[in-house]
């Protein structure tokens, strides 16, 4: 007999039998606790739940990056209630949220080897864009008296960002990524705006060489659960070389910012892969794909 399912706003109450659920998410547990409390009260998203019986089954939440961009995350379904289209079901009512709030664009991102959610992306109209590899390395400290012998980057000025786009819009990392900037494991649009916040608080990186822009970084230092890291949300270069000359500098970089590690959200091609672990970086073997859905 098929399950009746509700979909609803998600309620305080709603908090033990959802952690329960999603206890055993990964062998750490899940960091749903940790944000509940924010995404439950969250003024520019919504957190639903789909229940049964009057019990909460799946949870997933949705939330404005801006005016135009709704992001979904979160969405997990209680193992005993898998392959009954409840997964669809609540990311087709998220997407009616993000509608609700002026939203002509939804994305969301999952791990490659998720295949319960990558058999619903085609039913609730979702087709890949891109995706990352995470890389990491410690910060690289310079040895004193020794002369570096590897070109360093500039930190981006207002006057850059005509360059900047002109660059972009002749990558071919930039398509490939799905023209996103990534922080906190959420993609977000590289627009003209999102270009000045970043150079303006100076976390754009250029490398320029034979008197043009060769590649360039955004990167920024965030709080994570492991302390505190430079994360590098775009990655583009023209050659391999130009990819670990500025992956180098960012190791350099980080240590000179007194932080703990440098994470990258590295664009999924074979340029930036050889052009990061010939430098020093370290890959998991994990991949996220990058799903996106207009709207309108």
């Amino acid at each position: 007999m098929e399950q009746r399912i509700e979909i609803r706003p998600a309620r305080d109450e709603d908090r033990k039998a959802v952690f329960a659920f999603c206890e055993h998410t990964w062998e750490w547990g899940d960091y749903i606790p940790n944000v509940w409390d924010n995404w439950l009260h969250d003024p520019q998203g919504e957190l639903l739940v789909a229940t049964s019986g009057g019990v909460p089954i799946a949870i997933g939440h949705m939330r404005m990056l801006n005016t135009s961009d709704a992001w979904l995350e979160g969405l997990r379904v209680d193992p005993a209630h898998r392959l009954h289209g409840v997964g669809t079901a609540l990311n087709m009512a998220l997407q009616e949220a993000a509608l609700r709030h002026g939203a002509t664009t939804v994305r969301l991102v999952t791990e490659s080897t998720n295949t319960g959610s990558l058999r619903i992306m085609p039913h609730v109209h979702m087709h890949q864009v891109g995706g990352f590899v995470p890389f990491r390395a410690e910060p690289l400290l310079r040895e004193p008296g020794r002369r570096d012998q590897y070109e360093r980057t500039e930190i981006a000025t207002p006057a850059d960002l005509d360059d900047i786009i002109n660059y972009l819009n002749a990558s071919n990392v930039f398509p490939a990524n799905g023209g996103l900037y990534y922080a906190g494991f959420t993609g977000y649009t590289i627009s003209d705006t999102l270009l000045e916040e970043h150079i303006n608080a100076r976390h754009v990186y250029l490398l320029r060489r034979w008197e043009r822009l060769d590649g360039l970084a955004i990167a920024e230092p965030r709080q994570e659960h492991d302390g505190l890291r430079l994360s590098v949300g775009y990655l583009d270069g023209m050659t391999i070389e130009s990819i670990s000359l500025i992956a180098h500098d960012l190791r350099r970089r980080a240590a000179e910012l007194e932080v703990s590690l440098v994470y990258v959200y590295a664009p999924d091609l074979v340029l930036v892969r050889d052009g990061l672990t010939g430098i020093g970086y370290e890959w998991g073997g994990t991949v996220f794909y990058t799903f996106e859905r207009g709207l309108v």
